[in-house]
């Protein structure tokens, strides 16, 4: 960013600080902002678990407002919005999640600040909570788009696939909805992967093949767990690292646990680069994804992934270039054969990750994330002032 532009004044608002993805990126956007011109300032709606993507917020130097939420249409909680983003006048508003979506583009529309919105899920994902669930998810998700049409300057979808689901729904104009893939500012320290196997009891010289999602129905864990009891006869020392918490982990717990010592369920863990570090391949055989962020994680860490190719994971991973992508849907067959020639042949698993390496410095730094968004930023204050 040149000098002589000026800086922008963003103020991101989204649902909660928890661990989800898209809250624990925007320290990402924190690290990237400044090097597009963005001055970022981040509120949120409600407490969540201690709100715990608040820390990493705090250490790229952006301190956080509980600004207080409510019900999806809440004339208080729309209020207490308003009265936040009046006494911060920020140029642009960017919102996350649902209830961002509707508070913070309702209350920017009516301070005549333009806004928008970020989509982080394929329309008909399922998030895992309960407002998910039948009409009610789907009424919720409809207001939400009526509110993001009529209100907001621009809906930003994480990926392409993300974009065509959404705008096949007839919710929006294709004019409206633009992709912006993100991006992340992260790296992986050899030394803290060998930490983690010391801490996990994992051998230096056995090979961890890890998973880093949500635990919930659909994410791939039964395929991992059956490939993985396939491959055990060839690979002994093969070890599958499970990362993450969610409503499926009684099942998943239920699943592996007839893989012994070979399986190690670590819960929710802080430290995604850390575990990348110990690990040899990364799966993620998912049967839907809009544009996971452990995939950007792996691609920095230099792991090589197997993934599916569904939603956006094509527009992160080069099939033999950058990984080795399964066709949809994914079964315990192809997630063996697929582990079976990276576990059996350490060359390619080092070209497969310094090709993802160099990708990803290429397109997905939060540098190029955050300089996409300014893009964004400016045509819509341009708009405006036209």
């Amino acid at each position: 960013m040149s000098a002589a532009t000026p800086p922008l004044r963003v103020h991101t608002l989204i649902d909660s600080l928890s661990w989800g993805g898209a809250e624990t990126l925007l320290a990402d956007l924190a690290a990237g902002a400044p090097s597009a011109g963005i001055e970022l300032s981040v509120g949120y709606l409600l407490e969540r678990h201690g709100s715990p993507a608040a820390a990493a917020l705090r250490a790229r130097g952006v301190e956080p407002v509980h600004v207080g939420g409510g019900k999806l249409l809440d004339a208080r909680a729309l209020g207490r919005v308003r009265g936040h983003l009046r006494a911060l006048a920020p140029d642009v508003v960017h919102t996350h999640l649902q209830m961002a979506d509707v508070q913070g583009t309702l209350a920017a529309r009516s301070l005549g600040i333009p806004a928008v919105s970020t989509l982080h899920l394929v329309v008909g994902q399922p998030t895992g909570t309960a407002s998910d669930a039948g009409a009610r998810g789907r009424a919720r998700a409809r207001l939400a788009a009526v509110v993001r049409r009529r209100a907001g300057a621009r809906v930003l979808a994480v990926s392409e696939a993300a974009r065509r689901a959404y705008v096949a729904t007839g919710w929006d104009a294709p004019s409206h909805v633009v992709t912006v893939h993100n991006g992340i500012a992260r790296s992986a320290d050899p030394a803290a992967g060998a930490a983690v196997r010391a801490e996990l009891g994992i051998a230096p010289d056995a090979l961890v093949v890890s998973t880093l999602t949500v635990l919930r129905p659909g994410k791939g864990h039964d395929l991992a767990v059956g490939a993985v009891r396939e491959l055990l006869g060839r690979f002994p020392k093969l070890r599958l690292l499970v990362c993450g918490d969610g409503p499926a982990r009684d099942e998943i717990h239920r699943l592996a646990a007839p893989l012994g010592e070979a399986a190690i369920l670590a819960g929710h863990r802080a430290d995604a680069m850390a575990v990348l570090a110990a690990s040899d391949v990364l799966l993620h055989p998912t049967r839907m994804d809009a544009f996971p962020t452990a995939l950007l994680e792996a691609a920095a860490a230099r792991v090589p992934v197997v993934a599916t190719a569904v939603g956006g994971i094509p527009e992160i991973v080069e099939d033999e270039a950058t990984g080795l992508l399964l066709a949809p849907p994914p079964t315990v067959a192809t997630v063996a054969d697929a582990l079976r020639r990276l576990l059996g042949d350490p060359p390619l698993r080092a070209r497969l990750g310094a090709a993802a390496a160099a990708d990803f410095e290429r397109r997905f730094t939060a540098q190029r994330w955050a300089a996409r968004l300014r893009a964004v930023y400016d045509e819509v204050l341009a708009e405006r002032r036209a």
